[in-house]
């Protein structure tokens, strides 16, 4: 996973986070709420839920203002990954951010089948811990 791939990604105008939920436990709320906190425009894909720690969510990512200028965090399990990298292929999502436990064998070789290693960060990096330094090298 190259570093300029996480600036790549953090370098967008928008983001976007698809597992966040209601639970304040989970991963998918503690990184919607990472975005909050350093207030960057982001908003919660969900397919359920109408709003999200207060933001109104959209159901997929087809439905996001401007995929194209969009970098998406990704905490699902790996089933759901893989359409959601299919989706973001289709839509031009400049970068997506596998937290860990997103991706599995298909997943990373759907990742490097479709020349998606440059946009993808993949494999164990955690935003949570690696976000505020790539940020202050931007």
């Amino acid at each position: 996973m190259s570093q300029a791939t996480k600036k790549l990604f953090l370098s967008s105008p928008s983001f976007a986070v698809v597992g966040a939920s209601k639970d304040q436990s989970k991963f998918g709320t503690k990184v919607l709420k990472w975005y909050q906190a350093r207030s960057l425009e982001v908003t919660p894909v969900h397919p359920k839920e109408a709003e999200l720690e207060g933001i109104s969510t959209v159901q997929k990512l087809s439905e996001l203002a401007t995929p194209s200028k969009t970098s998406v965090s990704i905490i699902t399990n790996a089933k759901i990954t893989l359409g959601l990298l299919q989706e973001a292929k289709e839509l031009d999502v400049p970068a997506l951010w596998l937290q860990p436990g997103a991706e599995d064998a298909a997943v990373i070789e759907y990742i490097k089948e479709n020349g998606l290693e440059d946009r993808v960060i993949y494999g164990g990096p955690c935003i949570l811990v690696e976000g505020d330094g790539i940020r202050s090298q931007l």
